[in-house]
């Protein structure tokens, strides 16, 4: 297959198809020639690459309009050009409508004018075609984000779908741990309260979210200071102490030792 710019000129004037490939002897161009609208269309068919076609407005059989409006149902891409020594102005218009003439030429033609409007009409052509490629393109890209977006939504209500999950079980274990009747409170490395449970609220004689963020020893009442020492620095196993004229059980037990977090449970004595 030629690399050569490929363009077809229909005639029924053998003479006029010898002038149009004379015009463009010095321009890299294939010219194919046809001397009916049934040959051009054939030829067509067998050379694809044809980017600009060149056809005569009045030729017997298949007249100009109806070949190249043929060529522009079979072959869009084409750019179409007309030559015409008819003077209808109306089925020149015609002409134009029908088969999307890019351009429409007088005969006798300028052979300078003409080369210029194959030259304009093959930057069209290419012009044309990049536009498609960029449709395309455009297009695809536009599917590849509309599937992004619908695999997001899917994840995104998956990963919702998990977290209320997560947040529920989470929930009903808290409640569960406020109706407990032992008292169970949580601090970090430097003695702050980061949850307690009513039943540990009632022992130590503060409201249920009252240390709540809050350092314990600094929170506490005077009679539990023992018992924050004793949290402070907890010893293995169980440790009772006298807090608040009642006899306490207190046990720690590491949750992280990374973050030095510890969970408290304290009980009434019996």
């Amino acid at each position: 297959m030629s690399d050569q710019t490929r363009i077809l000129c229909v005639d029924d004037e053998r003479n006029v198809l010898r002038a149009l490939e004379r015009i463009f002897l010095d321009d890299d161009y294939e010219i194919l020639t046809a001397a009916s609208g049934e040959e051009g269309l054939q030829l067509l068919n067998e050379s694809p690459q044809v980017k600009v076609v060149i056809s005569d407005f009045r030729m017997p059989g298949m007249n100009g309009v109806e070949f190249l409006k043929e060529v522009c149902a079979r072959h869009p891409e084409t750019i179409r050009i007309v030559l015409s020594g008819y003077a209808d102005t109306a089925a020149v218009v015609a002409a134009i409508n029908e088969g999307k003439i890019y351009k429409f030429i007088p005969k006798p033609w300028n052979d300078d004018e003409l080369r210029v409007t194959v030259a304009k009409a093959l930057e069209h052509f290419e012009i044309q075609r990049r536009n498609e490629q960029l449709a395309e393109e455009l297009r695809r890209k536009n599917q590849e984000l509309s599937q992004l977006n619908t695999d997001l939504q899917l994840r995104a209500k998956a990963c919702s779908c998990g977290f209320m999950q997560e947040y529920g079980s989470l929930l009903h274990a808290a409640v569960a741990l406020d109706y407990l009747p032992l008292g169970v409170l949580t601090i970090d490395a430097g003695g702050t309260v980061l949850q307690m449970n009513r039943e540990a609220a009632h022992l130590l004689q503060v409201g249920c979210h009252e240390l709540v963020g809050k350092r314990l020893a600094e929170a506490l009442l005077p009679q539990f200071t023992e018992l924050a020492a004793a949290v402070a620095r907890p010893a293995p196993g169980s440790r009772t102490l006298q807090a608040g004229g009642t006899q306490l059980r207190l046990e720690a037990v590491p949750l992280n030792q990374e973050e030095g977090e510890l969970l408290i449970t304290i009980a009434r004595e019996a």
